[in-house]
């Protein structure tokens, strides 16, 4: 293999560029080619011509001795564009499927509780809305309250162990689901579910910054939010055959859906505690194949290219667990906050329409049947948007720009429901509330930024939980907007969302700015250095992270 410089490439960035380190050195040397060989007929591709984003020599960068895949670790392994590509695509199908997967399982249990409200189940269980805005705050405050806890579990027993066993036990309580008789019992499951689901989202991002660069992350977890919202159109179609089953062994139909998607979840999650591997280089297993997915210049190829984009991933293994200490550390990285603080209130003019749209639709004189089917094309359009607007956030390497356009896409909208007349007929009442459910998801833009700002495993793990809990804290106030004494247009309601809206532009334009300023005063120290000052710093900090000097914010 020839180590001749790719073409276009300057010293010190790797093809793609968008780094968030800047390098130390002008003009890296070479590095040398790797001794493990290549069968490509690209190898003219460079996918690597610096040993790290950051620049400056591999021996400040070098992952700890217990890290999982030490063995793997090579400074000077080179390998191409299309092998690394061929790559990607085994990961999407090996690792990413399934974890979408996994999301639909989830969310087929945390999200059926709005087809059972379409079949009676306030009626049935004596409940009022108020009751049910009850239940949800208190399964939004038990899901965020195991937000940070769960992913301790999770750092110390691994991803691979500790998910498998939240869905099977989640699993177990959607099914006693069924057997619900009031308001006790509906209170007691909330919360159960609460519990035990809470963590997940933040796990699951842990798990795949273990396979994915920060560049690859934000598709994925698209991806991954695509199989939540496919949920809801899934879904649909199944409680439309299910709810049929309405005075089947003296059953409500809801009853039956409780049942039927509980046990599913179970099969799922059975099936994960024995697929999930617990990294790139622990593949091999009876179930997996006792050689494993990946042959070994793959596993050098995925370590080599993971601590390269960000060497943070080093710093830890995947069965160390958080100190108090290192907790407490990750709490106070006040560069992240600011994100975290969005999450409490960028979403919640979308979530209070969504959560009450088959309520709505009932009201507005749709039977359950009709209700379900009508969810669909706001979830499709929200599938779509997903995707596409988390790739043009990375197509144009500004994520804020795009944050901004949700809000003012949900702006006319919720405008529109405020001042549709009483008599307005229920089609023009579903048109807007259905564009607002498929509204710019950008829910993936905003974790992976957190996980890319956050620079060490420690924070990552910690500023995951964080953010995810201000968003379900959003769930809490949105779930809490719209009044029984405000039904059925929520006019109250509706202005609360619209000073909500206002709020987060000025916050999101408060955000990007921050970013900014942060990265012009870290460059204007970092280039005030001599190189000789530049490669002592590197050899010498302390620094760790998004506190380093060279190390840059995106936004």
């Amino acid at each position: 293999m020839s180590t001749n410089t790719p073409p276009n490439e300057k010293a010190g960035l790797p093809l793609g560029g968008d780094t968030a380190y800047v390098p130390s050195h002008d003009d890296e040397k070479k590095v040398v080619a790797d001794s493990i060989g290549s069968d490509s007929d690209d190898s003219h591709q460079y996918v690597s011509g610096e040993v790290f984003a950051r620049g400056g020599q591999h021996q400040y960068y070098e992952p700890i001795a217990e890290y999982e895949g030490r063995h793997r670790y090579d400074p000077a392994a080179q390998w191409t564009e299309a092998e690394e590509k061929r790559l990607i695509r085994r990961l999407d199908y090996k690792i990413c499927t399934w974890v979408c997967l996994m999301f639909f399982a989830l969310q087929l249990d945390r999200g059926n509780i709005q087809q059972a409200l379409s079949d009676n189940l306030l009626k049935d269980l004596n409940l009022t809305t108020d009751d049910y805005n009850y239940g949800q705050t208190i399964f939004y405050l038990c899901f965020l309250s195991a937000e940070l806890p769960s992913q301790m579990i999770s750092k110390k027993l691994g991803p691979d162990v500790w998910i498998p066993i939240q869905m099977v036990s989640w699993s177990v309580v959607a099914i006693c689901q069924c057997r619900l008789t009031g308001k006790s019992t509906f209170y007691a499951t909330r919360a159960l579910l609460g519990l035990i689901e809470g963590g997940f989202i933040p796990d699951v991002v842990l798990y795949l910054s273990y396979f994915y660069k920060s560049k690859e992350l934000p598709i994925r977890l698209s991806f991954f939010w695509g199989a939540y919202i496919s949920t809801f159109i899934i879904s649909a179609f199944l409680a439309y055959g299910i709810l049929h089953l309405r005075g089947h062994n003296g059953w409500a139909g809801w009853q039956w859906m409780f049942a039927l998607e509980g046990g599913l979840t179970a099969i799922i999650g059975i099936l994960s505690w024995f697929y999930l591997p617990p990294s790139p280089t622990q593949t091999a297993s009876w179930f997996r194949g006792k050689d494993g997915w990946f042959s070994e210049r793959e596993e050098v190829i995925m370590v080599n290219r993971i601590l390269r984009d960000d060497p943070g991933k080093g710093g830890m293994h995947n069965r160390q667990g958080l100190t108090l200490g290192l907790l407490w550390e990750a709490l106070k990285d006040f560069d992240l906050w600011p994100i975290y603080l969005l999450g409490l209130t960028w979403s919640i003019p979308q979530q209070q329409v969504s959560s009450y749209l088959t309520l709505n639709l009932k009201q507005l004189g749709f039977d359950t049947f009709e209700t379900n089917l009508l969810t669909i094309p706001g979830y499709f359009l929200f599938l779509l948007q997903l995707i596409f607007w988390t790739w043009v956030s990375e197509k144009i390497n500004n994520r804020f720009l795009i944050v901004l356009m949700c809000q003012f896409y949900m702006l006319p909208l919720v405008i529109a429901l405020e001042v549709l007349p009483d008599s307005a007929s229920p089609w023009a009442w579903y048109a807007p509330s259905a564009l607002l459910v498929g509204y710019p998801y950008i829910h993936a833009i905003l974790v992976s930024l957190t996980s890319r700002n956050a620079g060490t495993v420690r924070t990552r793990t910690v500023g995951s939980a964080l953010y995810n809990m201000c968003v379900q804290a959003s769930n809490i106030v949105s779930s809490n907007i719209y009044k029984k004494k405000d039904k059925p247009f929520y006019r109250t309601g509706n202005k609360v969302l619209l000073a909500l809206i206002a709020w987060n532009v000025v916050w999101i334009v408060c955000n990007k700015s921050y970013y900014i300023w942060r990265n012009k005063k870290r460059a204007a120290q970092w280039d005030a250095l001599s190189q000789a000052e530049k490669d002592h710093y590197l050899s010498t900090t302390k620094d760790e992270g998004s506190k380093r000097l060279d190390f840059r914010f995106a936004h």
